[in-house]
């Protein structure tokens, strides 16, 4: 079985480095004519699937905009995992689940085994009780080719508060977690599958991912207000590995599939000049 970091690698190889954010908020739905309801969720979901799935590395589909309608609006969600890898793209599914023993377990259960309906690629989650309270997640990664998104420095401006802090060691609780997840990561080729979420709008902060040897994901570019030339200053030497993710910038191209997909195609040049 090929692990997610290889499978990300050549991803990223043939289809550029570009994830976009699957985000069909209440706004986004309007905006696009479509009801705040299943019947509006289903057509947008089918839409960006048409106009994506066979043209992006990665897309991540943010769990929670289908949750609010419940069963159908999951079971919504698993048919756009499904229709999106079966098309070749990599799904990221946004959840940040975090937890400790057999409730940990089960979240990776339900997103990172093959016999889970909700089944992806890689999940996003929260290092903050602890990046040993994770490492469920990490062995269903591990047994099924999957991958891990842990969270380090994010964008939100209440981030710095919690993930700057110092601890005894003089280390930030950020560089503690970064630093653990480099270990896990150690010697791993082509690229590690444990990768980390590093805002683009955080600037120079003196963090080091020199170390991490997996992907980078960066939220915060686009509507959120970073830019694809933010991206050098935030990650430095380790650009290789870095993952843009765009969301607005992209969707409010819609509902036409051609709009998606020049504008996928825009900010994906923006990335590759930017990226070098």
């Amino acid at each position: 079985m090929e692990t997610f970091g290889k499978r990300f690698h050549e991803a990223v190889r043939k289809r550029g480095q570009l994830c976009v954010g699957v985000d069909p908020h209440a706004a986004l739905l309007t905006r696009w004519g479509l009801t705040d309801d299943v019947a509006g969720l289903e057509r947008f979901a089918r839409t960006v699937v048409e106009a994506l799935a066979d043209r992006v590395a990665v897309v991540k589909p943010q769990s929670a905009f289908f949750e609010r309608f419940g069963s159908r609006g999951i079971g919504i969600l698993e048919s756009t995992i499904r229709q999106f890898r079966e098309a070749g793209a990599l799904v990221l599914l946004d959840v940040k689940r975090g937890d400790i023993g057999s409730t940990m377990a089960a979240y990776a259960a339900a997103y990172l085994d093959p016999a889970s309906p909700l089944c992806a690629d890689a999940i996003t989650v929260s290092p903050y009780l602890g990046v040993g309270s994770l490492q469920p997640a990490f062995d269903a990664a591990a047994a099924n080719g999957g991958g891990v998104f842990v969270l380090a420095l994010t964008s939100n401006p209440e981030g710095p508060s919690v993930q700057h802090a110092v601890g005894a060691g003089g280390k930030t609780v950020a560089q503690t977690v970064i630093d653990e997840i480099s270990q896990l990561n150690k010697g791993v080729e082509p690229l590690g599958s444990i990768g980390l979420v590093v805002g683009a709008t955080i600037g120079r902060t003196g963090h080091d991912l020199s170390e991490v040897n997996g992907p980078l994901l960066a939220p915060g570019l686009g509507a959120q207000g970073a830019n694809a030339s933010d991206l050098r200053a935030v990650f430095g030497e380790s650009l290789h590995n870095v993952l843009p993710s765009y969301s607005r910038e992209v969707l409010t191209a819609g509902p036409s599939v051609a709009g998606l997909r020049a504008a996928a195609d825009r900010v994906q040049d923006d990335v590759r000049a930017a990226l070098g």
